[in-house]
């Protein structure tokens, strides 16, 4: 039997508008290129810490990578914190808290929108290898008396020597 020429367009119309649709290449390429550049920025684990050309770190064989926190940087002229110079290495008093590490610190603590933790907030102190121990022992001891207890030393990473 033939059919009209009404019968076949709509026909093909039928068979058109039934098929199975197919995949829209374009808008899943965009949706995966935005995905590898979010993993490509947010799996990066090497963490570099901001090291200012007149500290020379100490080598050490730690393993654990630091956290962001806040930062004293001790050169063998001045103590800075948060790239704010608060106090000079030269002017200690010999015993006792360093007045102007002290105050900054307090001023940081301060800033805190949230309750100080019971064991501390954590510092990272970032001291030339020449430094005495004195001073750094100072340092920690201000530290210590302004809420800052979980203090960490910067330190440049080496490669362990296997032994045997």
């Amino acid at each position: 039997m033939k059919q009209s020429r009404k019968s076949r367009r709509m026909q093909r119309h039928y068979k058109r508008m039934h098929r199975p649709g197919g995949l829209n290449l374009v808008s899943m390429m965009d949706i995966f290129t935005i995905l590898v550049f979010f993993l490509m920025l947010n799996s990066s684990d090497v963490k570099v810490i901001q090291q200012s050309t007149d500290i020379h770190l100490p080598q050490s064989t730690a393993q654990k990578t630091p956290d962001e926190t806040l930062m004293i940087q001790v050169t063998d002229k001045h103590i800075v914190v948060q790239g704010r110079e608060v106090a000079g290495v030269a002017g200690l008093p010999e015993k006792g808290d360093i007045p102007g590490l002290q105050e900054e610190l307090n001023h940081q603590r301060s800033r805190r929108t949230s309750p100080v933790p019971p064991n501390g907030m954590p510092v990272t102190i970032m001291a030339d290898r020449g430094i005495p121990y004195s001073v750094l022992r100072q340092i920690i001891r201000t530290c210590v008396d302004a809420d800052y207890r979980q203090v960490k030393l910067a330190v440049n990473r080496k490669e362990a020597h296997a032994d045997g």
